[in-house]
C-alpha cells in the first residue's frame, strides 16, 4: 500500500492480527501486517483507520467469550444433624406427657399457650412455651415428622446446635409478631411455626450463601421457590390452621437464615456449636420455669 499509514490493532498473537485482517479484507479495506520482535500489528490507509478500528471493535463485541457459569458453591455437611432430632422429638413427647398429666398440679396448657392478651401484659415466654404444646397426637406426630425433617436438614447445614437455637428463636419471634398483627383475643399452641422457621431457616441460608447459583434465575431463586411452594402446600391446611404463624414462622426464619450467613465460617467451631445447644435446652428450660 502507498501512502501514509495508520496502526490499528497490535497484539502478541499473530494469529489474532490475523483474524482482524482477514474481516478488514472481507469489508473491502485494505490492509497489511507487520511483524516485530514483540508481536504483529495492522496497518490500513490513514483515511480508513477510523473505520478499520470500528470494524475491528465490531469483530471482538461479536466474539466475545462467554461468560464461564459459576461453579455451585459446596453445601457443607455438619456432623451430628441426627443428635439435635433426637433432642426434638424426646422434649416434644415429654411435654405432651407432662402436659397430659397435668404435673405439678398445674394446667399447662393454660401456662403455656399463646394468648394475645397476655403477652401484651409481658408474658412474653409464652412465645416460646406454645411450641412444645400440642392438642392432640396426630397434631403433635405431625409436627414431629416434618420437624424432624427440616431440623435434620438445618443441622446437617448450620450445626445442630446453631440450627436449633436459630430455629427456637425464629420461632418465638415468630409467635410475637403474630401476636402484634392479630387480636389480643388470639390463642394457639404447636410446633409448626418452628417448623416453618426451620423451613425459612434453610431457604434463606442457601439462598443466601449462593450454593444454588446458576446463570438462569429460577435457579438462583430456588431455594426461594421451593420453600414458598412448601409454605403453601403444608401450612395452608383447614380453618383450624394458624396461616399467620405459618408465614410468620417462614418470614422470621428466612430472615435468620440470611444472618447466619455472615457468621458461617464461625459455624464450624464446636465451642460455639455446644454453646447454641445449651442456650436452646436453657432457654426452654427457662421459660417453662417462668411459666409454671
Amino acid at each position: 500500500m502507498n501512502g501514509e499509514l495508520s496502526v490499528v490493532y497490535e497484539a502478541r498473537s499473530p494469529q489474532a492480527v490475523s483474524d482482524r485482517a482477514l474481516v478488514l479484507h472481507s469489508l473491502g479495506i485494505p490492509c497489511e501486517i507487520v511483524n516485530g520482535d514483540f508481536g504483529a500489528a495492522l496497518l490500513v490507509p490513514a483515511e480508513a483507520s477510523e473505520r478499520a478500528k470500528y470494524e475491528i471493535w465490531q469483530y471482538e463485541q461479536e466474539n466475545r467469550p462467554s461468560k464461564t457459569k459459576a461453579a455451585p458453591v459446596p453445601l457443607p455437611g455438619h456432623k451430628g444433624g441426627l443428635v439435635g432430632v433426637f433432642v426434638y422429638i424426646v422434649v416434644l413427647c415429654v411435654i405432651a406427657w407432662l402436659a397430659g398429666e397435668f404435673a405439678f398440679g398445674r394446667n399447662w396448657f393454660a401456662a403455656g399457650r399463646v394468648d394475645g392478651e397476655l403477652i401484651r401484659q409481658g408474658e412474653w415466654w409464652r412465645a416460646t412455651t406454645a411450641l412444645t404444646l400440642h392438642s392432640g397426637i396426630r397434631h403433635l406426630l405431625g409436627n414431629l415428622g416434618f420437624g424432624a425433617l427440616f431440623g435434620f436438614f438445618a443441622g446437617r447445614l448450620l450445626g445442630s446446635g446453631v440450627a436449633w437455637f436459630a430455629i427456637i428463636l425464629s420461632a418465638t419471634c415468630a409467635n410475637l409478631l403474630n401476636t402484634l398483627l392479630l387480636e389480643s383475643a388470639h390463642r394457639s399452641i404447636g410446633a409448626s411455626t418452628a417448623v416453618f422457621a426451620a423451613l425459612g431457616l434453610l431457604a434463606g441460608f442457601v439462598w443466601r450463601s449462593r450454593f444454588m447459583i446458576q446463570d438462569r434465575w429460577p435457579y438462583r431463586l430456588g431455594p426461594i421457590i421451593g420453600g414458598i411452594a412448601l409454605l403453601a402446600y403444608t401450612g395452608t391446611g383447614d380453618e383450624m390452621t394458624d396461616v399467620g404463624a405459618h408465614l410468620t414462622g417462614f418470614a422470621c426464619g428466612f430472615a435468620g437464615g440470611l444472618i447466619l450467613t455472615v457468621l458461617k465460617t464461625n459455624l464450624e467451631n464446636p465451642a460455639i456449636q455446644r454453646l447454641a445447644a445449651t442456650a436452646t435446652v436453657v432457654s426452654l428450660a427457662l421459660a417453662w420455669i417462668v411459666a409454671l
